[in-house]
């Protein structure tokens, strides 16, 4: 794998001492995470954690119906799989591929036995883990008080922010999947962002041609769960700032 996809190219991963790196480093493995790959369902034990390089993990609640919807995005900041170290050993929510790329994962022993032994690193976790529920709690806010237009300013900026470039792979149908809407709410939302120039799409790839626009076009619960990220992990830089 090419230098550029290094464990540390994942922020938590790089926020680590030296000496608890590589202690785990040496376990790390890494793995292809295609388009639409399931990590885990739900109540699944999990085996492994997983830190995104140039993936981004969604995390779905999925009814039982069959409809489903995003609770949080993971990426290149963060790791998938608190539920390990806090205790549950499996999770009520999916997790799918959204963005295609690599990543690293660990076997969940080696992950609990670090946290145990290290007090800078079950702190870096849990502030972590903080952040993912301030996403998760704020994804609920804006999806039962705002437009369907803001939801998706909101998920194109957080997918943005754990990406290297100004483009997403991501057809309609899996956004509505993600936001648990009709496609055809989709392509209405999409088409006025397009007619705006906030962004170009084009079979299954989303251009975002203004990114500050598009900011100033969306609700205030990206910027909360930014600004509650950069609180708590001061020293894990964002990508997109």
């Amino acid at each position: 794998m090419s230098n550029v996809y290094t464990p540390q190219r994942n922020q938590l991963l790089s926020a680590l001492g030296n000496e608890e790196f590589k202690r785990l480093a040496v376990n790390l493995e890494s793995v292809e995470m295609p388009l639409g790959q399931v990590i885990h369902e739900p109540g699944e034990q999990l085996k492994y954690v997983y830190f995104p390089i140039t993936s981004i993990i969604s995390l779905l609640y999925v009814l039982e119906s069959g409809a489903s919807a995003e609770i949080a995005v993971v990426g290149n900041e963060g790791i998938l799989g608190i539920s390990l170290f806090m205790g549950g050993e499996t999770t009520t929510s999916r997790a799918v591929v959204q963005s295609a790329g690599v990543g690293y994962r660990l076997k969940s022993k080696f992950l609990k036995e670090e946290f145990g032994l290290n007090e800078q690193v079950m702190k870096l976790l849990l502030r972590y883990t903080q952040t993912l529920i301030t996403q998760m709690a704020q994804t609920a806010v804006c999806n039962r008080h705002h437009s369907l237009d803001q939801q998706l300013c909101r998920w194109l900026l957080l997918s943005l922010d754990r990406l290297e470039s100004n483009e997403l792979v991501m057809t309609q149908e899996l956004i509505a999947s993600m936001l648990g809407v009709r496609r055809e709410s989709i392509t209405e939302a999409a088409g006025k962002l397009q007619r705006l120039g906030v962004i170009q799409y084009q079979r299954g790839h989303i251009t975002v041609l203004n990114r500050a626009s598009l900011e100033n076009l969306c609700c205030e619960c990206y910027q909360v769960v930014k600004n509650e990220f950069d609180r708590l992990m001061p020293q894990v830089k964002t990508i997109i700032s």
